[in-house]
């Protein structure tokens, strides 16, 4: 009777625990998804994009500038 009672309490305790973990998960991932959360992370994701395209570009410009510095030293030899 007792070994029954016991594992009825541990169910019931388990089915509870679990279902309370459930909720505050959904709860969390339902605050996460929410419109407000999900523009404020794309408007992030496209400042981050514009600030690496823009590094890019100078790191590109200067590594142009340095080439045709070169070149031009070769051509004033030549």
């Amino acid at each position: 009777m007792f070994k029954r009672l016991f594992w009825l309490v541990v169910g019931l305790g388990a089915g509870i625990a679990s279902a309370l973990m459930a909720g505050r998960f959904m709860k969390k991932q339902t605050q996460k998804m929410a419109p407000s959360n999900v523009a404020k992370v794309a408007g992030n994701s496209f400042l981050e994009l514009g600030k690496r395209v823009s590094a890019s570009i100078e790191e590109g410009r200067q590594a142009s500038a340095e080439r045709e510095r070169e070149v031009r030293k070769v051509a004033k030899l030549d």
